[in-house]
């Protein structure tokens, strides 16, 4: 049994809990595992980390570069984040043919082309098990489990942070002001939550997941993205006066016309799995052909959830290395399916509009729904606080660019306030 050494660039949260890991369990890896992994460097700009995790002498340097030169590294642990210096780290260490790990959801659902092909140049691995759902196994299941299924569908609550705040506001009736400050405070949101809050994370994972899903690139530009700040503990109630609750969705979908590839605030089914997925948990369902519906569960994020998944990797790694046996599974890509418009998207949609509580308005607005194509299942009236009124539809299923017209005309009435919430409704 080789050994096999290890370079890891970045101490922060997931990092310290590679460190942690390695420290725990390396001697059980050989016997369990069959490898032998040595953490031979580390590099991070702030020493300070280093004396923190107490690292041996020698094995500390602040220039990354000093491991990726470092011909007797065999793999190299990337875990600063970002698309800038990270990606030249990424492609550094695969051209000088070492094994590449990265939690980098940013990176691979940016560049995940071109690091693909760096990879295959050179023989080298790249494995990215905890850039998609922290610790939770799904990109391993895909290329491996699950290879032998035409994956139907993808769904996923894959953003610990507005899964927590969308629980939150369901449990105690909290507005999000209330309920971000909480996220914070708890550690749980940064204090810029706007790649988690608009849905931007999340449109990262399902950019990962549909490229190995669907085998054809989609990369984060692809995916039309909405986040919750306009979700309101109103919407909450009236999901839940309805049979539904709200989401945060990643969803990707294999249609005729293309893939459909998407973020959004959804309402799903009460009784169905994913909505009992709460607090600061994610979970990925995946609808296959042959296996039908299965689904993955656990924490999304975290020091050690992350590192887990982390470590799995390097773990796996090390076994093509011992093996000589590297690029087990390279990139698999290898169709060009279109992603639909978001314009093309068919779905059912729930809408609150707020408007003068005057006789008509009920048929004003239903009036203008028909004449855009839109079909109206349900309705309910409320009195708003100020004296209005608050109108909460459901419809049919309709195509989106209809939707938005109707919207645009109802808009321009006299006796509409305001045109609050719209959400999907998705039937799983």
């Amino acid at each position: 049994m080789r050994t096999v050494n290890v370079g890891l660039i970045g101490l922060g949260t997931v990092g310290s809990g590679v460190v942690e890991i390695l420290n725990r369990h390396g001697e059980q890896f050989r016997t369990r595992a069959g490898v032998d992994l040595a953490l031979a460097r580390c590099a991070d700009r702030d020493p300070a980390r280093a004396e923190a995790l107490a690292l041996a002498p020698g094995v500390f340097t602040t220039d990354a570069a000093d491991i990726i030169g470092d011909p007797s590294i065999d793999i190299v642990i990337e875990l600063i984040g970002g698309t800038g210096v990270a990606r030249s780290i990424v492609l550094d260490a695969l051209a000088a043919g070492k094994t590449v790990v990265t939690a980098n959801k940013a990176l691979m659902a940016t560049h995940g082309q071109e690091i693909m092909d760096a990879a295959a140049a050179t023989g080298a691995d790249i494995l990215f098990e905890a850039a998609v759902g922290g610790g939770i196994p799904i990109i391993g299941p895909l290329k491996h489990s699950l290879v032998s299924n035409e994956i139907q569908a993808v769904y996923g609550i894959v953003n610990g942070t507005t899964n927590y705040m969308l629980s939150r506001m369901a449990d105690e009736g909290l507005d999000y002001d209330t309920v971000l400050a909480e996220a914070q405070a708890r550690g749980f949101a940064e204090a810029d939550p706007t790649a988690d809050v608009d849905g931007l994370d999340a449109a990262a994972n399902i950019a990962i997941l549909a490229s190995i899903a669907f085998n054809s690139r989609v990369t984060f530009a692809d995916v039309p993205a909405e986040g919750i700040r306009s979700i309101t503990p109103g919407d909450i109630d009236y999901a839940r006066e309805t049979g539904y609750v709200i989401k945060l969705m990643a969803i990707g979908k294999r249609t005729a016309e293309g893939l459909d590839i998407r973020v959004q605030p959804t309402m799903i089914r009460a009784d169905h799995p994913l909505a009992k997925v709460n607090g600061v948990y994610n979970a990925i369902y995946v609808v296959g052909d042959a296996v039908g519906e299965t689904m993955f569960f656990g924490e999304g994020a975290g020091s050690l959830p992350a590192a887990s998944a982390v470590v799995g990797d390097v773990i796996e790694a090390a076994r093509h290395i011992d093996g000589e046996c590297r690029a087990l599974v390279g990139c698999t890509c290898t169709e060009s399916i279109p992603v639909r418009d978001i314009a093309d998207l068919t779905t059912s949609y729930y809408l609150r509009i707020h408007v003068r509580d005057e006789p008509g308005v009920l048929a004003a607005i239903a009036g203008i729904f028909g004449d855009h194509g839109v079909s109206l299942a349900s309705v309910i009236q409320k009195r708003a606080e100020d004296g209005g009124a608050e109108i909460v539809w459901i419809t049919h299923e309709a195509a989106e660019r209809d939707m938005r017209s109707a919207l645009a005309a109802i808009e321009q009435l006299d006796v509409v306030d305001a045109v609050g919430s719209v959400l999907r409704v998705e039937e799983l």
